[in-house]
């Protein structure tokens, strides 16, 4: 076995493994036996469901658990029929109006946390590095704060509207995505910011240059924990204050004790995390083509 070196039609290099060379050629003169076809193409398919086998077997196993009778079905019902309840609810137009409510919540408090937290990130970590030091054991100190043992207190001053939901997914995201951009604009080589500095370069070309693209990995991992919490948080507040959205929904299943509905909601909520977080992934790699480089390398 040997490792290869693939280019995408992005131009990033992808390293992945090779099939051996005695079962991917062929003696000069002769034909490709069926047998080699066959396990030509089985490791192909091997290689590309290599990461999803984790998930094959769980979904197995949780159909065949409540189907033989090894577990309650009431109580935990297998794919099939979560399954058949996201089919109902799909056609009633209830579960993407679900969907589209909490995605809206999550986005709009991420996307707020990421105007305040990145410019912030960037005046505490690369123009006042005293005043970021000054202020770390507070910063941390309120980072430390969950947002959920505040919403007695933006129920008091907003209300139990949007804005305090708002409130607790806008707090959960800027703690992390203002202290991954403070780490990563710190953690930039001082030697790149003096070199363009002795070449004539302003403010601003340096921070296009050389600070924001050395901080921008460090960010983009304070933007997938950000949205972790967001979703983690948002769940929790649609189900105190809501009449819409997957939290609640959650919350209705369980006290209506619908329980493949309540199964088919958090699901959905853990694809809706799976697929923002690499959303993000794949953003970061189109962004920093260099840093996938250089791991490829």
């Amino acid at each position: 076995m040997s490792n290869v070196r693939i280019e995408d039609g992005e131009g990033i290099m992808l390293e992945r493994r090779a099939v051996p060379a005695s079962l991917g050629k062929t003696a000069p003169g002769k034909k490709e036996g069926a047998g080699s076809i066959f396990l030509r193409r089985f490791l192909a398919i091997h290689d590309l469901l290599l990461d999803w086998y984790g998930i094959i077997l769980l979904l197995v196993l949780w159909q065949l658990c409540p189907t033989l009778g090894w577990i309650d079905g009431r109580f935990f019902p297998p794919p099939s029929t979560i399954l058949a309840e996201g089919v109902k609810l799909v056609l009633k137009g209830e579960l993407p109006a679900h969907v589209l409510v909490s995605l809206q919540r999550t986005l709009l408090g991420l996307a707020a946390a990421t105007a305040v937290g990145i410019p912030l990130g960037f005046v505490l970590g690369g123009w006042f590095p005293r005043a970021a030091r000054f202020l770390d054991p507070l910063l941390n100190l309120l980072g430390q704060i969950n947002a959920f043992s505040l919403f007695p207190l933006f129920v008091l001053f907003f209300g139990i509207g949007e804005i305090a939901k708002f409130c607790i997914i806008f707090w959960s995201c800027l703690w992390p995505i203002l202290f991954t951009t403070i780490s990563g604009v710190q953690g930039v080589d001082p030697t790149y910011v003096k070199l363009a500095r002795s070449m004539g370069s302003n403010g601003a070309t340096i921070f296009a240059r050389v600070l924001f693209p050395g901080a921008l990995p460090s960010i983009f991992t304070g933007l997938r924990l950000g949205a972790t919490f967001a979703f983690l948080m948002l769940i929790a507040a649609e189900m105190i204050g809501a009449s819409t959205g997957l939290g609640w929904l959650v919350h209705n299943s369980s006290v209506n004790y619908l329980i493949p509905r309540l199964f088919l909601a958090a699901v959905t909520i853990a694809l809706l995390g799976m697929t923002l977080n690499h959303t993000l992934v794949l953003l970061e790699r189109k962004l920093v083509r260099w840093r996938v480089r250089n791991e490829t390398a």
